[in-house]
Parts: C-alpha cells; structure tokens; sequence
C-alpha cells in the first residue's frame, strides 16, 4: 500500500497499455455521447475527424481506468477533489494501444485534516506512435502513512 508520503513532486507513473476496441468506442458512444461520428465508421469518415473516433468521455473513462489499474489500486485513495484540466488533443481510435504517462505536479498535506495530503498529477495520453491524445491534471487525496490504523 502506497500513501500521500509516496508521491513527491518529480515522481513518475506509467500506465497501460490499453487496447481500444471499436465494439467498445460504439457501445460508450450508444449510452453516453451519440454523435454520429462516434457510432459508425462511415459517419466518422464525413466528418472532421476522418473515421470512427471515442467519444473524448470514453477517452477520460479509459485515462480513469488505466489510473486505478496502475497507481489508485494500490494506494490509501481517498477519492478526488477534481480534475482542474482536461483536454482531448487527438482523437482516439479503434485499434489504438494507449499508454498514460503522470508526472506527480505537486503533493501537499491538507491544512484541516491532518490524516491525509493532496497529491496532483499531470497526465498525458499517447497511442502507439507516440501521438498526445489527452491531457489532463488531476488532484488525488491519498491518507497519510499511519493513519489508516
């Protein structure tokens, strides 16, 4: 288990990968974003983005499981105050193999409860060639050593 002295600015994670199936991008796109371009390839290749793209809400989801699977699981989480950043640079795409890379911004014990600290990282989200397709800060709220007991 992992806790907020853990994560000093400067330290590194890195995430994935994560394999981007179209059945997936569709059905995301059916429950929670329906644009044409996120359902059907045809549409997708009509548009701007030239082919079936994840909704930028499929893209933060899979950023949010890549997160708990690679740093969250295994820490003192004590949920999030927010994400202040958040920006969908390319999109992603059926077949896509995402990696996350967090660089920890800034770590700080809270003022008011002493039991726990703040911890914000800047994330970036690149495919298989290297190509940045989300960025993102969050801020975690982790325990502190000792006191989970």
């Amino acid at each position: 288990m992992q806790y907020f002295e853990d994560f000093p600015a400067g330290r590194r994670l890195d995430m994935g990968p994560f394999h981007v199936k179209a059945e997936d991008t569709i059905r995301f796109a059916r429950q929670f974003d329906p644009q044409p371009f996120h359902l059907d390839e045809e549409a997708g290749k009509k548009s701007l983005f030239g082919g079936l793209s994840a909704s930028g809400w499929h893209t933060a989801a899979i950023g949010m499981r890549m997160i708990f699977d690679g740093f969250l699981k295994d820490t003192a989480s004590q949920g999030s105050p927010g994400i202040p950043k958040l920006r969908w640079t390319k999109p992603v795409r059926p077949g896509d193999a995402l990696r996350l890379q967090g660089v920890v911004a800034a770590s700080k014990a809270s003022a008011s409860k002493p039991d726990r600290g703040f911890v914000t990282i800047d994330y970036e989200m690149q495919d298989q060639q290297g190509e940045t397709k989300l960025r993102m800060t969050a801020t975690h709220l982790l325990l502190r050593r000792g006191a989970a007991a």
